[in-house]
C-alpha cells in the first residue's frame, strides 16, 4: 500500500514536473535594438572618456612633480627634500582615491551607468514577463546570461515576442540568432 502511493506520488511529481513550461530570450540582442539603450551607453562612454582625461591630468601632474624633484635634488636640503616627496605621496594618494571614487565599486560610473541603464532593463524585464505570462511560461532563460546554453530548439525562442511587445519588431522570417 505504502509503495503505490510513494508511486503514485512519483508519478504525478515527473507529470507536474514535465507540464512547466519554458522558453529562452536573449537580452543582451533586445537592448542592442533598443535606441534608448545605445543612447544610454553612449552618454557612459562619453563620461567615461572624460573622467578618464581627467585622471590622466592628474597622474600626469604628479609625474611632472617627480621630474620636477629629481631635476632639482641635488639643490634641496634633506628637510625640502623630504618635504617634497611627502607632498608627492600626497598627491599620488589624492590621485588613486579619486580614481576609486569614478571608477570604484559603487563609483561615480557605476552609479551613473545604474541610473541611466537600469530604467531600459526593466523595461525588457516587464516586457518578458508579460510574453512569459502571455505564453504560460513557467520559467524563462536569459540565453546572453551566465548561463551556458549548449543547445537551444528555437522553437522556445521568445525574443521575437519581447521584441514585439517593447514595439521593436523588424521585418524577418525565422529567429533571430
Amino acid at each position: 500500500m505504502k509503495k503505490s502511493i510513494v508511486l503514485l506520488f512519483s508519478l504525478l511529481y515527473v507529470t507536474v514536473t514535465f507540464a512547466q513550461k519554458f522558453g529562452y530570450v536573449d537580452t543582451q540582442y533586445i537592448l542592442s535594438k533598443m535606441p534608448e539603450y545605445k543612447e544610454a551607453q553612449a552618454e557612459i562612454e562619453k563620461l567615461a572618456k572624460g573622467w578618464e582625461v581627467e585622471i590622466q591630468e592628474l597622474y600626469s601632474e604628479v609625474e611632472g612633480m617627480e621630474v620636477a624633484l629629481k631635476a632639482e635634488e641635488v639643490l634641496l636640503t634633506q628637510d625640502m627634500r623630504e618635504d617634497r616627496i611627502a607632498e608627492i605621496d600626497r598627491k599620488w594618494k589624492e590621485v588613486k582615491e579619486y580614481q576609486q571614487q569614478i571608477f570604484g565599486f559603487d563609483g561615480l560610473y557605476f552609479l551613473k551607468k545604474k541610473e541611466l541603464v537600469k530604467p531600459v532593463q526593466d523595461e525588457v524585464f516587464e516586457a518578458v514577463e508579460r510574453v512569459a505570462k502571455n505564453n504560460r511560461l513557467q520559467i524563462v532563460f536569459d540565453k546572453s546570461g551566465d548561463l551556458v546554453m549548449i543547445y537551444t530548439d528555437p522553437i522556445h525562442d521568445y525574443t521575437d515576442f519581447v521584441l514585439e511587445d517593447l514595439g521593436l519588431v523588424e521585418n524577418q522570417t525565422a529567429g533571430n540568432n
